[in-house]
């Protein structure tokens, strides 16, 4: 008898210090707006120096808007594109890119295209602390979503001493 109350009592301590694990708080790094809006202006700007009227948007980790700019002359279907590609790169955590490039080339990846608020087009590029995602930019206007990237990337290149 007191062997199976002493089992009982060690798998219910055992069970209560789990949950009280599993209830911990969690410290999550995060895009701040200051940090968005510089990424945001320094896309446009790098993209404009090309030629390319763009508009960039930069999400935090969740995928929430916190930056965009619009270049002049940038087209309307723009801001939702970039959006769009912020989504998407933030909540998969990889380029746009890459996973267009993915679904394309793998039959069991073809229907992230469905996902609700996905854009498979290049321009979605993650913005990174270490290897933990705590934002994304995404990029529409420049003519190919490679070009989109490219100004994303180099976007993100300038700010690069404020990621650690």
């Amino acid at each position: 008898m007191q062997n199976r109350l002493a089992s009982t009592a060690a798998l219910t301590l055992s069970l209560i210090a789990t949950a009280a694990s599993a209830e911990g708080v969690r410290t999550e790094k995060n895009i701040s707006l200051d940090l968005a809006t510089q990424i945001a202006a320094q896309t446009v700007s790098t993209c404009t120096a090309n030629g390319y009227n763009v508009t960039a948007t930069v999400v935090d980790r969740a995928g929430t808007v916190r930056a965009v700019h619009r270049a002049d002359n940038a087209g309307p279907h723009t801001l939702e594109a970039s959006r769009l590609k912020a989504y998407t790169s933030a909540s998969a955590k990889n380029t746009t890119l890459a996973m267009m490039e993915g679904a394309q080339k793998n039959p069991a990846a073809a229907n992230l295209v469905n996902i609700p608020g996905y854009l498979l087009l290049g321009g979605g590029v993650p913005v990174k602390v270490g290897n933990e995602v705590i934002g994304a930019v995404g990029v529409g206007g420049a003519p190919g979503g490679h070009l989109d990237e490219q100004c994303a990337v180099a976007g993100i290149a300038k700010v690069q001493d404020l990621l650690k």
